[in-house]
This record gives structure tokens, C-alpha cells and sequence, in this order.
């Protein structure tokens, strides 16, 4: 089991890094943040950098701590709080290819920069107030998004969409949370800037939003991280033949012998705008030796975990009742194969779908595809202008501040003592400031800025 270390950034120091991938290409990027960053760059570069102004751009020669040349290329200026990470920032923009920037690199880490660790970019703009902490989060979810739905969710919490609606909390929470306080600073005075009913009545609205916050995560998590979809089945049912036409490819062999396939296959699928994680199993069966057994045993942990379940069935040849049973049928979609050879009786169950295809033909594919996409939106597919929370963090966070507000209003509506309901309030604040930023530990972000990519 591998554990987390913590090792705090040093922000004291320049940082350099490259911040395109590795591989050809026509331009590659090395960045440079810190204090020192202009006098480092000033070193290796054939131009007076000291003399350039924010936000300009000069072409020239980069060269090592020798003077040899290295590259022709062109460096960027963003000065102080102008820049993304809110200090002395350097770009050299050079030609693409990992000889190049690597050696630029090599120079700037020789003339006095550090090699940047994974995020570290990110956490200074962070703490320079640049962005808060759900932002900072954003960044990583747009370079990994792999569909629109997740690329348009990543943009709106980066362009502070989802800090919008938590800073609203946060200021209408505050207001109520100081007459709180004075209720319990000074009971003799006899003070009441508001009536508890004016007070519940500002509560209830702000429970009701974060609830309606909470319940986007499903679809939120559905959207960034994708789904996993496992094929089930007794074996010769078709399952592989149905991976292959769901793909558009032949990725798995399909034979008429029993027990083709004998450990899972893997695939990504993109269906309804979400990325799949499609695995094909072994059939289901009592294993006819080791290798068999050992893949129907990982067939059926695919079944506890996958997201949704396609239990292939063959119309031709129905499994005995036995098989269905203690199924999760509330994420199964039931699947009649082969309805070119027979049609499918009749059976009494609660799966969430039965669909008849013939996977040989390409018949009613197109009917399984929408029952896929039904099912994973339930009607409800998320539009871009809504807000929705993708990370787990998030959802926790605002779990907690559900549950300390229902008790400020059973606190409110009981009369109960205004100590007691003052500290649920500030539970509520030091929830919402999880999320922005305002309350996290040291140790907490490094471990999100770390799942960065270096140079990011």
C-alpha cells in the first residue's frame, strides 16, 4: 500500500520547467517563475532582459552558462502580478522536438532556477490570490478532460462560476452568522437585528441551493471521470461480438467455442458525449480449468463494480432463471443477442432496460445506444450554463455544510441555545472555505497540486 509523503514547495526559489509534452512538434515552451527570474533569463539570453517591459515579446538566442548557442527562440515577459503565477514569469517559446527545450532547461536549472515540482506553477498563482483553490482544481480537469461535457465543466469552474455560487454562500452565511454571534456576545443587551423568522427565512433558500449543488455531482462525476461498463454474460452469448460493434472495431475475438475469452478486455468508448470504460469478461460459467476459473472470478468483480452492467443474454438459448437472479438489476440493461435466430421469451424482471439486438447484423444497436445514453442521464443531461461540482472534495465539503445548516435551522425553529447554533454556523464557514481555499491545510494542498503535470 503506498502512502502519501508530504514535501513542502519552497517558494523562495526560481522554478523552471517545460510545459508542452514530450515529442516533435513546432514549438516547445520552458518556464521560468521566481524572483530571480529575470536575472536568470538575462544570463542565457542574447538580449538585456532586465530592460524589457511586462508582457513583450523578443526573439533572440538562448545560450548556455558557456555562451554557446542553443536555440533560436522567443521569450515572453509577464512581470509581478501581470503574470499567471502572480511574479517574474519568463517563457522561452523554442522549436519543438526534446533535444531543444531540454537543454534550455539544463541551462536555466545550471544558472540558479530549480526543476519545478508537479502543480507547482499553479499553487503559487493560488497563493498569489490569482485563483482560488476550486480554479486551481479546474486547471487540472481541462488539460485531462477527454469529452465537450467535460471540458465545458472544467471551464466554467475555471472562469469562477462555481466560486460565484460558494462566495454567495459564504457572504449570506456570514451576515446570518455575525447576528448569531451578537446573540451570544451580548445576551443582556437585548439586542435583535433580525427575527428568527427573517432569519429562517434567509436559511432556508441557501439549504435548498446547496442540496440542488450536492445532487450535480452524479451527473458531475459521470462527466469527468467517465463510466465503467461491464459486458456479462454466459459464455457464446455474443458479448465480444457486441464490444466489437459498439466499438466499430474487431478488437476482441469472437469464436463459436465456449470460453473465447479468458480474461477481461478494456476499451474506451465514447457514447452520449461520455467516455466509457468498456470491458468485455469471460462468460460466466463453472470454469473447465485454472485459467477459465480465475477469469469468470474477475468477470464477477467486474460485476460488483462497473457503473452500468450489460447482461448479454442469447434469445436463442435462454440461461436458466438461476442465473439472473441477485443481479444489481437497478444498473443492468438487460440484453436479448442473436434475435436473428430466435425470439426471446418473455421474462419478469426489474432491470432497468431489455433491449433485443442481433450484434451478428448490427440490429437494433442504435436502440441499445440510446437506452446507454438514457439511462446514464436519466432525462436530465446537464447544460452548459449549469454549475456542477466534478470532484469528490467538493461534494464532502458541502455534505457538511447540509448537515450543520439543518441544524441551525432545527437550532432556529427549537429555540435552542444560540451558542450551540452559532458554532453549527461557523461548521457551515469553515466547510465553504474548504472548497475556495480559505481553510486548508498545508499538507491538503500539496496533495492536490502534486496530481499536477510538472510544468502546469
Amino acid at each position: 500500500m503506498s502512502h502519501f509523503v508530504y514535501t513542502p514547495f519552497d517558494l523562495e526559489d526560481t522554478i523552471a520547467a517545460i510545459a508542452t509534452p514530450p515529442g516533435e512538434g513546432g514549438v516547445a515552451i520552458v518556464r521560468l517563475s521566481g524572483k530571480r527570474a529575470r536575472e536568470i533569463a538575462n544570463t542565457l539570453f542574447s538580449g538585456n532582459v532586465l530592460n524589457y517591459s511586462t508582457h513583450t515579446v523578443h526573439l533572440g538566442w538562448v545560450l548556455d552558462v558557456q555562451g554557446h548557442r542553443i536555440d533560436e527562440a522567443l521569450l515572453l515577459v509577464m512581470l509581478g502580478k501581470k503574470s499567471f503565477t502572480g511574479e517574474d514569469t519568463i517563457e522561452f517559446q523554442c522549436h519543438g522536438g526534446f533535444y531543444a527545450s531540454k537543454k534550455i532547461l539544463e541551462a536555466l536549472i545550471e544558472a540558479g532556477a530549480r526543476l519545478a515540482k508537479p502543480g507547482e506553477f499553479a499553487l503559487r498563482a493560488f497563493l498569489a490570490g490569482k485563483i482560488d483553490l476550486s480554479q486551481a482544481e479546474a486547471i487540472g480537469q481541462l488539460i485531462g478532460a477527454k469529452n465537450e461535457h467535460a471540458f465545458s465543466a472544467a471551464s466554467s469552474q475555471l472562469a469562477g462560476n462555481l466560486s460565484i455560487k460558494i462566495t454567495s454562500f459564504q457572504q449570506n452565511l456570514t451576515k446570518i452568522g455575525a447576528i448569531l454571534e451578537a446573540w451570544v456576545d451580548f445576551p443582556e443587551e437585548g439586542l435583535e437585528f433580525a427575527t428568527l423568522e427573517t432569519l429562517l427565512e434567509e436559511i432556508y433558500p441557501i439549504c435548498g441551493a446547496v442540496k440542488e449543488l450536492i445532487a450535480t455531482f452524479e451527473n458531475g462525476r459521470k462527466i469527468s471521470c467517465g463510466i465503467s461498463c461491464a459486458l456479462i454474460g454466459p459464455p457464446n452469448v455474443g458479448k465480444s461480438s457486441l464490444m466489437n460493434r459498439l466499438l466499430g472495431k474487431e478488437r476482441a475475438i469472437v469464436a463459436s467455442i465456449p470460453g473465447t475469452t479468458r480474461d477481461f478486455l478494456e476499451e474506451d468508448l465514447m457514447l452520449g458525449g461520455v467516455n466509457f470504460r468498456l470491458i468485455d469478461t469471460a462468460g460466466i460459467r463453472s470454469g473447465s480449468d485454472e485459467v477459465e476459473r480465475e477469469g469468470i472470478f474477475r468477470a464477477k468483480q467486474a460485476l460488483k463494480e462497473a457503473d452500468l452492467v450489460l447482461l448479454v443474454l442469447d434469445a436463442s438459448d435462454p440461461p436458466e432463471k438461476e442465473f439472473i437472479e441477485n443481479l444489481p438489476c437497478e444498473r443492468t440493461l438487460l440484453i436479448w443477442n442473436k434475435i436473428d435466430l430466435a425470439k426471446p421469451p418473455m421474462l419478469s424482471s426489474s432491470f432497468a432496460k431489455v433491449v433485443e439486438i442481433s450484434a451478428k447484423e448490427g440490429w437494433g444497436i442504435k436502440t441499445l445506444e440510446n437506452a446507454i445514453y438514457d439511462f446514464v442521464w436519466k432525462g436530465s443531461l446537464p447544460t452548459k450554463e449549469e454549475v456542477v461540482i466534478t470532484q469528490l472534495r467538493h461534494k464532502e465539503a458541502l455534505v457538511e455544510v447540509q448537515t450543520a445548516l439543518s441544524e441551525v435551522i432545527r437550532g432556529l425553529e427549537e429555540k435552542i441555545s444560540p451558542e450551540l447554533v452559532a458554532l453549527e454556523m461557523r461548521t457551515c464557514l469553515k466547510s465553504l472555505g474548504k472548497i475556495m481555499g480559505t481553510d486548508v491545510t498545508e499538507g491538503l494542498l500539496n496533495s492536490i497540486f502534486s496530481q499536477f503535470c510538472i510544468g502546469k
